[in-house]
């Protein structure tokens, strides 16, 4: 009874991914002439075979060689093969679902496709869903469907196929063997920067009674937002949906992300077309999975684990997913309107950082802040950490030119000579206002670099990479100590003083020293400004939402006995001895 109730969901889910797709305007240009093609099922089931997938996947690639074509679909069951009482017609509906569902995912489901779905029938015939193919002639390129005519026609229309508006099904000759490597590649680089890097990084500068907690976070965080990716992150975020401000439902439970290796198919993203979907998708994933993590900083030492594993769920969702559409979806408002952010300045680190400093606000200062010294645990593990995010964050910002070329080299060049200088001026303020350089400081630098030329990485050259480094660093430095101390938050690992703050400045100079021979493209400052304050807003405001709810539900904060105590025993019954 479970089973047949989870596959009904299941089937729901689909049926419901299937029609946000629709919706969302991928029509079709199906081919004409198309003799009728009869796939059968096991009696009484609806699961296609992997014959039937075979005759879809060709009936696909015919019908994208020739518009102007619509498809029938005539569905027979036989009613003394039904067991269990099932009704004919309901089984004959499920399967031209399940095969018009397959044909989505040949490809041919563009803005020049129209799939009709005219007759069905319940009869007395064979367990078959008939599929017939007939069209305007005119309408198309060949007047019949003989191999000596498609080939050359398949080849005339391969410039088009290239310019791809949604997830397709491509073959898989389509693929660059090097971009791939280079993605999986960044992709290990990236998810490196959280665990260990980021949770390193964290876990050195709180005191010793929190260290295991502040890991615990990152480490739960990985786990919780690649669930959510799959049930339906990766979908909201990045394809094409019916207004500008959020995705589709088609990739909910990575439906039609496929890899046929009999067929020689599989499915790539139009943002990645040389690689498959599947890398992209993971590669995506894990920036949703820091993005997120980097919030932890700002209220640790006094957030109850449940409360975080909530708010990091909702917010992934309500917040991470639209940002990333607007920006990094071709149809989103923001992308639409030309704004640069080549790796997350914006999508990462200003909306992870405003959404720190939102934390900051609601749950309020660690008990004994600013009466009582806090420092460090152990600053060796935050030079591991800020060592770890340094190397994994060229998989970050050369891993965004989602290929193994020039660009990616370019992004690699500028992020180090960023970073460098960065953390020498971070090291010299230091210095300089203080007496002594710190290791914290240099180590915090580096990061501020990082975070500052993540935005411009692919639009700017090496000379202009210093300078981005070097003023974030100081903007960084600044909102990290003089800032902070005039306003009195406590923002504890200074998320919002480095990734907010570094990511805007970021963002801002990008548009000012963009290089139009490196990117091919002109900055313009009024739509920066317009995403950094979209950003800005929509993420502060619905993180208060999100916190407040939670508040008054099941409570953000630790007591002050759980507090005091240290969250490491309080919360999770370990210590670092």
């Amino acid at each position: 009874m479970h089973r047949f109730a989870y596959c009904k969901v299941l089937r729901y889910l689909l049926l419901l991914s299937m029609f946000c797709g629709l919706s969302a305007g991928f029509n079709a240009a199906w081919a004409a002439n198309f003799p009728a093609t009869r796939i059968s099922f096991e009696s009484g089931k609806t699961d296609l075979t992997p014959d039937a997938l075979a005759a879809i996947n060709a009936l696909g690639v015919f019908l994208s060689e020739t518009p102007g074509a619509q498809v029938t679909l005539v569905s027979y069951a036989d009613p003394a093969a039904v067991a269990g009482g099932a009704d004919p017609m309901s089984l004959a509906q499920q399967r031209s679902a399940s095969i018009s569902d397959s044909l989505k995912l040949t490809g041919i489901n563009d803005p020049h496709i129209n799939l009709v779905i005219n007759k069905l029938q319940a009869g007395t015939g064979p367990d078959v869903v008939e599929i017939s193919a007939t069209g305007d002639a005119a309408l198309s390129p060949v007047a019949a469907p003989t191999p000596a005519v498609v080939a050359p026609v398949a080849a005339a229309s391969e410039p088009a196929a290239v310019a791809l508006t949604a997830p397709a099904l491509v073959g898989v000759d389509k693929i660059n063997s090097g971009d791939t490597a280079w993605m999986l590649t960044s992709t290990a680089l990236v998810l490196l920067m959280t665990i260990p890097g980021l949770a390193l990084f964290y876990a050195g500068m709180v005191r010793k009674k929190n260290v295991l907690a502040t890991m615990m976070q990152s480490f739960a965080i990985t786990c919780l937002v690649t669930v959510l990716w799959w049930i339906c992150g990766y979908s909201l975020a990045f394809t094409p949906g019916t207004t500008p401000y959020l995705g589709s439902f088609g990739r909910v439970l990575m439906n039609g992300m496929v890899f046929m290796k009999d067929a020689g198919k599989l499915s790539v993203s139009h943002l990645a077309p040389t690689i498959p979907e599947t890398v992209y998708s993971m590669y995506q994933l894990t920036f949703a999975i820091i993005t997120p993590a980097l919030i932890c900083g700002a209220f640790a030492e006094r957030m109850k684990f449940s409360a975080m594993l909530w708010f990091m769920a909702l917010w992934s969702v309500i917040v991470y997913a639209p940002i990333a559409h607007w920006m990094w979806e071709p149809s989103g408002w923001l992308a639409a309107r030309g704004m640069l952010d080549f790796a997350g300045g914006t999508v990462v680190h200003v909306n992870a950082g405003i959404a720190a400093l939102a934390c900051v606000v609601v749950l309020g200062p660690r008990s004994g802040y600013g009466k009582e010294a806090m420092p460090p645990h152990n600053l060796t593990l935050t030079v591991i950490g800020a060592a770890l995010l340094w190397v994994g964050w060229f998989g970050f910002n050369a891993g965004s030119a989602v290929a193994a070329d020039g660009r990616a080299g370019m992004a690699m060049a500028v992020t180090q000579m960023a970073t460098a200088s960065a953390a020498l001026t971070w090291m010299f303020a230091e210095w300089l206002v203080n007496g002594k350089p710190s290791v914290l400081g240099i180590a915090t630098g580096a990061v501020a670099g990082l975070v500052a030329i993540t935005p411009a990485s692919g639009f700017v050259d090496p000379n202009a990479s210093m300078l981005i480094g070097a003023a974030g660093s100081l903007a960084c430095y600044l909102a990290s100590t003089w800032l902070k101390r005039q306003f009195g938050y406590d923002d504890s690992l200074d998320v919002f003083g480095v990734h907010c703050v570094g990511g805007a400045v970021g963002a801002l100079l990008t548009g000012v020293l963009v290089s139009k021979q490196i990117s091919g493209v002109d900055g313009n400052m009024v739509v920066q400004l317009t995403g950094i304050g979209a950003t800005l807003g929509y993420s502060f405001v619905m993180s208060w939402i999100i916190l407040k709810i939670l508040d008054l539900t099941i409570g953000l904060r630790v007591t002050l006995h759980e507090e005091q105590t240290g969250l490491d025993i309080s919360l999770h019954g370990e210590q670092v001895v």
